[in-house]
């Protein structure tokens, strides 16, 4: 059964605390989402599978409140990660505001020691963790998609970040949806919102990119419903 405690006195002492963020539905996501913790270990240059549970609250926080209780003066920082899952989503590991990179594999952060007279020297700090649709992800009856595959030189990108963006025509207001393509590359985005309208024709253009880390993007526009049913290939290029 999930644990539940009080937010406050679950994330007292936590050094780190997510909130998985669904963004396709733009909410939080507190159910069948699940962690997994490691540790870094300095003399294998590896990271170990733990055992420590994280805690649920019912705002949907997980949090491992008991992560660096060490009492010594010997204590020292350790290095941990966090990996997310969840049916039909693809967890998106840089913050907000951070440059992506298809190569992390989770969310990490530093737990400094304390005990009941010493708090850490380092209070944790709230982090969402996005959730975008996967290529398995439900989309329900009506919602518009594309699909295809993101290659470099030919060879299949996993984990690369693909989206489109606009504005809409009636207010001008700001749009994205976001994918992250599948370990043989695949990807299915939504497109709900209205393209770039072509003069004379019932077509919409929207302009799809795709990005494993900086400097290597890919670039493409399609047209619907013209290109609805057309696999489409994302190039990634060095920049």
């Amino acid at each position: 059964m999930t644990r539940f405690l009080p937010l406050e006195s679950s994330v007292l002492h936590s050094p780190a605390w997510f909130v998985p963020f669904d963004e396709f539905a733009q909410r939080a996501r507190a159910a069948d989402v699940t962690t997994e913790l490691e540790r870094f270990d300095p003399a294998t240059n590896a990271w170990v599978l733990q055992e420590t549970p994280a805690i649920r609250t019912p705002s949907a926080v997980i949090a491992y409140p008991e992560l660096g209780r060490r009492r010594g003066p010997g204590a020292q920082p350790e290095r941990f990660r966090v990996r997310f899952s969840a049916i039909g989503f693809a967890p998106l590991y840089p913050a907000d505001g951070e440059d992506f990179d298809a190569g992390l594999a989770g969310v990490e952060f530093t737990a400094y020691p304390y005990d009941d007279g010493t708090p850490p020297a380092v209070a944790g700090e709230p982090r969402v963790v996005r959730l975008l649709p996967s290529v398995a992800f439900p989309y329900g009856p009506g919602v518009r998609t594309v699909y295809g595959v993101v290659r470099a030189a030919g060879v299949p990108v996993a984990n690369a970040l693909v989206e489109a963006r606009g504005t809409t025509s009636r207010d001008g207001a700001a749009w994205q949806e976001r994918t992250l393509t599948s370990a043989t590359g695949a990807f299915r985005l939504a497109l709900r919102w209205e393209g770039e309208l072509v003069t004379g024709q019932p077509e919409q253009v929207f302009h799809l990119s795709a990005t494993e880390r900086p400097g290597r993007t890919g670039a493409l526009d399609v047209r619907l419903p013209s290109g609805r049913n057309t696999k489409h290939v994302i190039e990634i290029v060095e920049q």
